[in-house]
């Protein structure tokens, strides 16, 4: 017989499990809402309390750790190699139609083969630029996944594919839906195009070499070995079919993604079906012109039967499906001449050659410019000014030289090497051993000065909106600023009488300076520069401290102590304190008004659950700090007004949603109100 503590011991065990299921259970129904149905039921705020109340039970009690869990998809420990699986059916390449010619043979020979003159129904997705896995599921439960390999045999690579956010680890149960034994899904991994970007340019400033497109990027990034690397990468994906389906039919193409999207995986929004053959070529034209306005690459668009049963009347040959097309866009890539090489300073003070091109139309844009990364890029491909290149322009990526067209050689061209001081303030510059960047030493260049004013005020950073580079250049140019700082200092004077900027332009900036000087910690600890400290980065530390006081003081080995601070990032954060002039440069913010914002400055969760809607202009802060204040309290901004809205805050010249909320007689506040709300 148990006595009075065993009991107790046992039920503490019992309600720790149940919390844990729950937390569990409510982190995968939360990533369904907001990365499948695009309906979030909680803030970011709200989700990351959750997730951290999860690791914190978890890391106390392992016993009650499941491979299933959310807090997988933040990397386990390295592996020493990956195995290799073969896929239950085989992942087949397609066959590519290059022109309208190419479509409508393929039209033909599938009613041939079918014995049929009816139109066919088609099913239409864009064709993404990334890389294809497969993820298998059993009982609802994901178990393995795996690259396509060589479409017969694929590296395992489970553990990686956990980290990514989009990818369920359970499929969704619902009442009316029954839940295959084993499913085979496959979808497509990849990185959007400002991701991309972003993570290239960490990488520069980082000294290490950039990836050449976003397609190379998400390849490397699954193939890790670290899964902790992985889960810092900002890979997506989107999911287009099946392999082996266990008790489960279905009997169209569109219907299967349908019951994808309703078991919980993530379907691109801009597939079409169902549609003739003439439709999809006109839908075809369709994406390739909006195809630079997406915020991933695509290369071309898929065309499928859409009958599961035609699929299989039409068969596969040895390499491709029957029933499929892959109808590819035109070629991204042109030759042109490379007239010159241009040396470019950055923030950090990395210099960065830019390649001059003879103009040439690319995608239908005209390029004139491409990014050559760093020397030793420039050496690997032997790049030399006046030769003959080859260049490619992927979505809205900076153009870049993928190779030189040796047979137009002459002998006239000229190599190029990296210059010993500075083109923009003639200081010397210094590579690190091990780094592929070389850097300006002066941290007062003129061009760094200008970058980093730029970065300041930028979207993830201040914020301020009418501060242009030609602003900035002018500023710094004429001696108007000298350090961020002193945006806060200028006046209506000084900047109307600046070029292009009139009285009216000059009075909207003051005013966006005015209004950034409210800012958040994080986006503060980003808007500073620091190397290596990115927008990710700048929120783990803003979770971890109370003041920048407290920040400041902190060792190396404090900032490791944190998960998601690396050594690198903890030594660049140290030292950036460490110098005396950036500490100057912060006093001189506070003496110019700026004021942080703390999470602890907010009564956690004084707003659970309460849902905000924002109209007109705010004086003492922009609407998207408002919103991070918040959702950092436990309550949800949303965009329209409904009978579900708690509180519609109106700053001047409000618009429709203030008459909207007093048709639906939903409350109506003010900016102080919204202030005492929020106990500040």
């Amino acid at each position: 017989m148990q006595d009075g503590d065993e009991i107790m011991s046992t039920a503490c065990e019992s309600n720790l499990k149940e919390k844990v299921e729950k937390l569990r259970n409510a982190l995968h129904r939360h990533n369904y809402r907001y990365y499948v149905l695009d309906d979030p039921e909680v803030s970011d705020a709200e989700y990351d309390r959750m997730m951290q109340e999860l690791i914190r039970i978890e890391e106390a009690h392992p016993e009650l750790a499941s491979p299933d869990s959310p807090t997988a998809r933040v990397g386990a420990a390295p592996l020493e190699k990956f195995e290799t699986i073969a896929h239950t059916i085989p992942m087949l390449s397609l066959d590519n139609g290059f022109n309208d010619s190419d479509i409508i043979e393929f039209d033909q020979r599938v009613k041939r083969n079918l014995k049929i003159s009816d139109d066919i129904s088609y099913t239409a997705e864009p064709k993404m630029d990334g890389v294809a896995v497969e993820l298998v599921y059993e009982n609802g439960r994901l178990t393995t996944a795996s690259t396509r390999g060589d479409g017969v045999t694929g590296e395992v690579i489970t553990t990686n594919v956990k980290t990514i956010t989009m990818v369920p680890l359970l499929i969704q149960r619902q009442r009316t839906l029954h839940l295959p034994r084993r499913l085979e899904v496959r979808g497509e991994v990849f990185i959007g195009i400002a991701e991309f970007k972003k993570l290239n340019q960490e990488r520069i400033d980082a000294g290490l070499s950039a990836f050449a497109n976003p397609r190379n990027a998400a390849a490397g990034s699954l193939r890790q070995l670290d899964s902790k690397i992985t889960a810092s990468r900002p890979l997506e994906i989107f999911f287009y079919g099946v392999g082996q389906v266990e008790d489960t039919v279905f009997e169209s193409h569109w219907e299967l993604l349908q019951l994808l999207k309703r078991w919980g995986f993530r379907i691109n929004p801009l597939i079409r079906s169902p549609i003739t053959i003439q439709e999809a070529l006109a839908y075809y034209r369709e994406l390739s012109q909006k195809r630079h306005q997406l915020s991933y690459d695509i290369d071309g668009m898929v065309i499928k039967v859409d009958s599961i049963q035609l699929q299989q009347q039409l068969g596969v040959t040895t390499r491709s499906p029957r029933w499929a097309i892959a109808y590819k866009f035109q070629a991204v890539q042109e030759t042109t001449v490379l007239e010159k090489i241009e040396v470019q300073v950055g923030r950090t003070g990395v210099l960065t050659p830019v390649a001059h091109l003879k103009p040439v139309n690319v995608g239908g844009v005209t390029v004139s410019r491409a990014t050559l990364h760093n020397e030793d890029e420039i050496e690997k491909k032997d790049i030399r000014i006046g030769d003959t290149v080859l260049i490619q322009r992927a979505g809205d990526v900076i153009p870049e030289v993928v190779n030189v067209i040796m047979s137009k050689r002459s002998g006239a061209e000229k190599k190029f090497t990296m210059p010993q001081a500075c083109p923009v303030c003639g200081s010397p510059v210094n590579r690190i051993k091990g780094e592929a960047a070389t850097r300006c030493i002066n941290s007062a260049c003129s061009a760094q000065l200008k970058e980093r004013i730029k970065h300041f005020a930028s979207k993830g950073a201040y914020d301020i909106d009418g501060l242009g580079d030609k602003l900035v250049d002018q500023l710094v140019d004429k001696g108007l600023v000298s350090s961020f700082a002193d945006l806060f200092s200028l006046d209506l004077e000084t900047l109307a009488a600046l070029e292009r900027m009139g009285k009216k332009s000059a009075e909207n900036l003051i005013d966006a300076i005015e209004s950034g000087k409210r800012i958040s910690f994080a986006r503060f600890l980003y808007a500073l520069g620091i190397r290596h400290v990115g927008e990710h980065v700048a929120v783990l530390l803003a979770d971890q401290f109370t003041s920048l006081e407290q920040l400041i003081g902190c060792t190396s080995e404090d900032f490791r102590a944190i998960e998601g601070v690396g050594p690198v990032v903890a030594e660049s954060i140290v030292g950036f304190f460490k110098q005396k002039q950036n500490l100057t440069i912060i006093r001189r913010l506070f003496d110019n008004g700026v004021k942080i914002v703390f999470k602890t400055q907010v009564k956690t969760n004084s707003l659970d659950g309460k849902v905000f809607v924002l109209t007109g202009t705010l004086q003492s802060m922009t609407r998207r700090q408002a919103k991070e204040m918040i959702e950092a309290a436990g309550g949800k901004v949303s965009n329209s007004v409904s009978r579900n809205t708690d509180y519609v805050v109106a700053g001047e010249s409000p618009g429709s949603k203030l008459t909207k909320a007093q048709e639906l007689e939903v409350q109506v506040i003010d900016e102080a109100a919204l202030l005492e709300l929020l106990g500040s």
